[in-house]
């Protein structure tokens, strides 16, 4: 069965998508069966990231609606065989149940491993739809203040789910600007907001006109993060549980 993660942030433009998408290819590159399954109604834009936005012929919606079998609506990425999207509409929030998604999801999670939730920013249907889905959360922020302020407000809600295990992706991060005190460290972010760290992404303007790196070696940590075995996981993703 597949595990389900929830790709999350409090607010837009931190990069949440785009780790979503990096980390789908880091494992899809060590052999596992990967889908990214895009609820972001409003805002979707998993396959263009991938470069496949003229290749599927049905979404989510479709499946929901009963015009295609689940495993139709799914994209085959065409340079990572084992990689796949779902792709989803712009329809109105209220459209979806979460309970009509997470049907779907379960159709598909015996014939894969990871399904990665890529939710829109925030804590409004589409992260409860998310939430309702995962079993296991990523909340992405930078070191920003304004991010962070959005962020605390996530991390506290993620505490009202029963998830197996929530940790923190610190994106855009410069670290000049971290010793200058001009942002929050790494360190100061994850106490405040309680959680481990897994994966800490530099910023990185070629990169991030790319889109996706084989070669960063900050997916590779948050991708071993997901795959090393238990007893080494423990210090690195760890149960969620932690007061606030």
């Amino acid at each position: 069965m597949a595990r389900k993660i929830m790709v999350t942030s409090g607010k837009g433009g931190v990069g949440k998508t785009t780790v979503c998408c990096n980390l789908a290819v880091q494992l899809a590159r060590r052999g596992l069966r990967v889908i990214v399954c895009d609820l972001d109604f409003g805002l979707n834009n998993v396959d263009v990231l991938f470069g496949m936005e003229n290749l599927a012929n049905y979404d989510l919606i479709d499946v929901v609606e009963g015009n295609c079998r689940a495993r139709q609506a799914l994209v085959k990425h065409p340079r990572y065989s084992t990689l796949y999207t779902l792709t989803s509409n712009r329809i109105p929030e209220s459209c979806v149940s979460p309970q009509a998604v997470k049907l779907v999801l379960e159709t598909l999670s015996p014939q894969f491993d990871f399904i990665l939730l890529d939710c829109p920013a925030g804590v409004g249907a589409g992260f409860r739809r998310a939430a309702a889905c995962a079993e296991e959360a990523i909340l992405v922020t930078t070191p920003h203040i304004s991010a962070m302020r959005d962020a605390d407000r996530v991390a506290g809600l993620l505490q009202s789910y029963r998830f197996s295990s929530v940790g923190l992706v610190v994106n855009l991060v410069r670290k000049e600007m971290a010793r200058r005190g001009e942002v929050l460290s790494t360190e100061d972010i994850a106490a405040a907001l309680h959680l481990p760290i897994l994966a800490v992404i530099p910023e990185d303007e070629k990169f991030y006109l790319d889109n996706i790196s084989e070669r960063s070696r900050a997916f590779h940590i948050l991708a071993d993060c997901l795959t090393v075995e238990k007893e080494e996981k423990r210090g690195i993703f760890a149960t969620w549980g932690r007061k606030r």
